[in-house]
């Protein structure tokens, strides 16, 4: 079984460690910092031997330098953002496989929050890692990419298995649960869904990882029906300040 941490770090990031214990291996997704994993991993006695990058963004790369040169790991990362992201030793595309011990996960390219962003789907073990293309009732902002793109990387993850365990890199799921409420004001799983949110934020709690099969019940991006249905409602986020 993997054993998943996620750390939060900066105002809203969530840094996540992946730890194969039968092979003494761990993979750090989206390091936006290096001394909290450092810290993290040295606590739990865990060697990393990889870095998995989503995307270039600052956020999700700051730590790579740092890491690699503690641990002497692998950094993996989108093909597409090679110039952007100088600490890759492997650049992966669609189709591409990585491996932690015998689990293995399938990139996914997903472009539209950034230009070549992609995503690591460990299907035998029912979890996606999704960087900031889908966010708990939520999705990535069209940074560097068209609706269209984005739509059809919601129609691509609604199509996993409801159990899909989906861990993404921010922390912004009341933001988006009172935008959700705006726009499926009728939708009782939103209403449902936030009296769980803010229980667990007024305690502190994460509320990710979150599941496909409740995302499709809520989240408004996932939901969306067309592409312009979809830009209009990415418009009104963008915008929103309830």
């Amino acid at each position: 079984m993997l054993q998943i941490v996620g750390l939060p770090v900066l105002a809203d990031n969530y840094i996540w460690l992946i730890h194969d214990p039968a092979a003494d291996e761990t993979v750090v997704i989206d390091p936006a910092l290096a001394d909290p994993v450092l810290e993290e991993v040295k606590a739990r006695g865990w060697r990393i031997t990889a870095i998995w990058n989503t995307h270039w963004h600052p956020d999700h790369t700051g730590g790579n330098e740092a890491i690699k040169a503690a641990s002497g790991c692998t950094v993996i990362a989108p093909a597409a953002e090679a110039e952007r992201i100088p600490t890759a030793d492997r650049l992966v595309g669609e189709g591409d496989t990585v491996t932690l011990g015998d689990h293995s996960a399938s990139v996914l390219e997903m472009p539209a929050h950034t230009s070549g962003h992609i995503v690591y789907h460990l299907a035998g073990d029912h979890m996606i890692f999704v960087g900031d293309v889908l966010f708990a009732m939520g999705c990535g902002r069209l940074f560097e990419g068209s609706a269209e793109q984005m739509f059809a990387n919601m129609q691509r993850l609604g199509d996993l298995p409801d159990e899909t365990q989906v861990y993404c890199a921010h922390e912004y799921t009341q933001a988006n649960g009172r935008f959700a409420m705006v726009i499926e004001p009728e939708n009782l799983a939103v209403k449902q869904r936030m009296i769980d949110v803010n229980t667990r934020r007024a305690n502190g709690e994460a509320t990710v990882p979150t599941v496909i099969g409740l995302e499709k019940a809520t989240n408004p991006f996932l939901r969306a029906t067309s592409a312009q249905q979809l830009a209009e409602r990415r418009a009104a986020k963008d915008n929103f300040t309830g």
